[in-house]
């Protein structure tokens, strides 16, 4: 999936928590009729991360929806360590065939390239897109340490047993950075599912203004996100549709917003080399 610039991406960051492995061993958060809020969400968050590296093994396809309701389809793929983006179709049609051999040219093109490209190109290739997984890492942590987490209530969600959680934003949380500052400013629910702990639905929210980038831009209220997730593979969930609207001012005076809906499907397992 791909993440926005500017304070978009921080926040799409912040809940792709998003995005994606073999769960780590912790304390059972359910002890008989006692639930552990606090080590659920841990758990949920152990489970979120190792998703996160799974995803990188999968190719799959992304629909991304317009406001006007109009989409187009990519099929996404794994070349050789860094997702690589081939649009397939338009409003549900296939391309045309000028079309398709128009995307194939440019696939095998950045094959070729990849395939050809110096060890230093690779490796500032590859550092670029470590860069991005990094920093979805370590907002799953912080997502963790700037909310308090209260259990609101249990339930169903597609056809699934779920605790409902609410986080609410820790007054005497200090971000470690400015990405991480826009936390402040969000409240969230999550839905987790009782058996895996996996987050079969993330909702979260701008309740209000957060300064970021040393003030350059502030994210405001209107600001929305909702993540839904599910299984692909035995063991891992990855996202099945995600939506944002997001608000933000720059330079306190230039308005900015930024609609997405994408929807995923089509998991397999990558079979390009990473090599």
């Amino acid at each position: 999936m791909k993440c926005l610039n500017s304070s978009e991406t921080i926040l799409c960051a912040a809940l792709l928590l998003t995005f994606w492995g073999t769960a780590h061993a912790a304390a059972d958060p359910v002890r008989g009729s006692k639930i552990d809020v606090a080590n659920l969400v841990r758990q949920s968050a152990k489970v979120t991360e190792s998703d996160r590296k799974a995803g990188l093994e999968f190719d799959c396809n992304e629909k991304i929806w317009q406001p006007d309701g109009s989409y187009k389809t990519y099929a996404v793929l794994m070349l050789y360590g860094s997702p690589y983006n081939e649009l397939i179709a338009v409003n549900g049609k296939p391309l045309s065939k000028a079309e398709a051999e128009e995307q194939q040219r440019k696939m095998q093109q950045e094959i070729s390239k990849r395939q050809h490209e110096s060890p230093q190109e690779r490796e500032q290739r590859f550092a670029e897109y470590d860069k991005q997984q990094n920093r979805d890492r370590h907002f799953i942590t912080d997502f963790v340490q700037a909310f308090n987490f209260k259990l609101i209530g249990q339930g169903k969600l597609d056809g699934r047993p779920v605790y409902i959680v609410q986080a609410m934003p820790r007054r005497d949380y200090r971000p470690p950075d400015s990405d991480a500052a826009a936390l402040r400013g969000m409240e969230g629910r999550l839905w987790i599912d009782k058996s895996t702990y996996q987050w079969v639905k993330a909702q979260a929210h701008v309740v209000h203004p957060v300064s970021i980038h040393g003030f350059v831009a502030t994210v405001e209220p209107g600001t929305d996100f909702i993540l839904e997730k599910r299984p692909v593979a035995p063991g891992v969930w990855l996202p099945k549709h995600f939506t944002m609207n997001a608000k933000a001012k720059i330079f306190g005076f230039f308005d900015h917003k930024r609609h997405e809906d994408v929807t995923f499907f089509n998991y397999h397992k990558a079979t390009q080399s990473a090599d």
